[in-house]
């Protein structure tokens, strides 16, 4: 299985192992986790977690594991989750140059490019979308919310 998304090419000794989990008897697969992980597995762990643990450590020591930045987002969620555990989570969006966003306002439609310093809208440059949201409205917008970057849904008070 070569790894999505990427030019790496598959090494033949780890497709090899990943080909021979589905039949391993489950003491081998205990005994393959230990050697892996250092540590006896959990009690809980069936085959399937088994299985599914090793292919995830043994694809990630050939292939890499997860970019340091989205290792460190991920730390942040935890640590949100852990001080406010039934509060809501927003992810930071993360929109790429060349990117269009489109906007149809009083049957009429907008198209917004997102540029390296900004966004462009009618032959100009705009550091934030809530300046193009209300040039388009004629009233104070938030322009992610605008242009459906952000949900509308309000919380409840107690987050839910």
């Amino acid at each position: 299985m070569k790894p999505k998304n990427s030019s790496i090419e598959a090494d033949p000794a780890v497709e090899s192992e990943l080909g021979r989990l589905p039949t391993m008897p489950i003491a081998d697969l205990r005994k393959r986790y230990r050697d892996l992980f250092r540590t006896e597995p959990p009690k809980a762990f069936g085959p399937d977690l088994l299985r599914r643990s090793i292919a995830h450590i043994i694809q990630e020591k050939a292939y890499g594991g997860l970019p340091l930045t989205t290792r460190r987002l991920l730390d942040k969620l935890v640590t949100a989750t852990s001080v406010k555990p039934n509060g809501r989570l927003d992810l930071p969006r993360r929109i790429k140059p060349g990117s269009e966003l489109v906007r149809t306002w009083n049957r009429r439609t907008y198209r917004v490019m997102v540029v390296a310093n900004g966004f462009t809208y009618g032959g100009k440059t705009f550091a934030g979308l809530s300046e193009i949201a209300t040039a388009i409205t004629g009233t104070r917008w938030n322009g992610p919310r605008f242009f459906g970057l952000r949900s509308t849904r309000l919380e409840a008070p107690d987050g839910k």
